[in-house]
């Protein structure tokens, strides 16, 4: 369920670019009008008006927002615009970047999304770059973290809800040969698991696992894998049980102890409002007892943070 909440008649998207010009226009730029434009837009009205302005004015909103704001606000406004998968394709292509890659951003975008979105993301990153997705990952990464994004994004996973209960049961079996029951781990199972079944049939998997062997499936990833891997698997397998848990865990740390990380706090906001910032919400109160907008409220300021409560609204 998304949090973003729209002009109750559809918004011409010629005025709106009207409005945005006007609101660049002129000494100093009246940020807080693009932020009311931008944040109830759809993502297919942001193209509309993005088609328009460039239309009417002969340059790209984008290159125009680069110039006008600034700091996080203008990395929010920049993400925000773009479509949901060359969004996810940009940060991807930003976290490959050689010269500072986030292995933890790379890996969270790739394992939290369903195989129909990774299939889009990976044609929009090859026509926006000129360059093969899993080409980058092969330069960035190593090992078995390498292997399990590449499997991931390469296997086209059953998206339904159905799952068949002898091979669920087979799976944890493997899963506990592979792990707790064998001195060190044989990470190709874990790999062939994690990334050739479906979300529905990995939390059942994680659902009788617990019941056969006692143990949580979390908790044996993590004393069986460490560094990326790990992150990949926990991921994936956090996803499959709960995705608005994992994101509101996720947000939680990227607001908690000294400093806000605002790259994961923008990434996480600006791609899941139209698709279950509510639920997050949800999640997030019932964990830490604590509005996720007065969270953000605490931890940004200006422009920035008027414009991120947009997107996720109030309680």
């Amino acid at each position: 369920m998304a949090s973003l909440t729209l002009p109750p008649a559809p918004p011409n998207p010629r005025q709106d670019a009207i409005d945005l010009h006007k609101a660049f226009k002129g000494f100093g730029c009246d940020s807080t009008a693009v932020s009311n434009i931008l944040a109830h837009r759809d993502s297919m009205q942001r193209g509309y008006i993005q088609h328009e302005f460039k239309t009417m004015y002969s340059e790209e909103l984008s290159r125009r927002i680069s110039s006008e704001l600034s700091g996080n606000h203008k990395k929010a406004m920049l993400l925000w615009i773009l479509d949901p998968a060359g969004r996810d394709a940009t940060v991807l292509r930003d976290a490959l970047s050689v010269e500072a890659p986030d292995l933890r951003a790379a890996t969270d975008i790739i394992c939290s999304r369903t195989p129909s979105q990774l299939q889009i993301m990976k044609q929009t990153y090859y026509a926006k770059f000129g360059t093969y997705l899993e080409h980058d990952i092969g330069q960035q990464t190593s090992g078995d973290h390498q292997k399990i994004l590449l499997a991931y994004l390469g296997i086209p996973r059953y998206e339904g809800p159905e799952v068949d209960p002898t091979i669920v049961t087979h799976d944890a079996k493997d899963l506990y040969k592979a792990g707790e029951k064998k001195l060190g781990t044989d990470e190709k199972t874990f790999i062939r698991i994690f990334t050739e079944r479906s979300w529905a049939h990995l939390a059942a998997v994680a659902s009788a696992y617990h019941h056969m062997y006692d143990r949580s499936l979390e908790k044996v990833v993590k004393n069986e894998t460490s560094g990326n891997f790990e992150v990949a698997l926990i991921t994936i397998l956090r996803c499959a049980e709960n995705p608005a848990k994992y994101f509101a865990k996720a947000l939680r740390k990227s607001m908690k102890g000294l400093g806000t990380d605002d790259r994961t706090l923008i990434r996480i906001v600006v791609t899941r409002t139209e698709i279950d910032m509510q639920y997050i919400k949800a999640e997030y109160y019932k964990k830490y007892k604590k509005p996720l907008s007065d969270a953000i409220h605490s931890e940004t300021s200006g422009s920035y943070r008027t414009f991120l409560l947009s997107l996720v609204g109030s309680h």
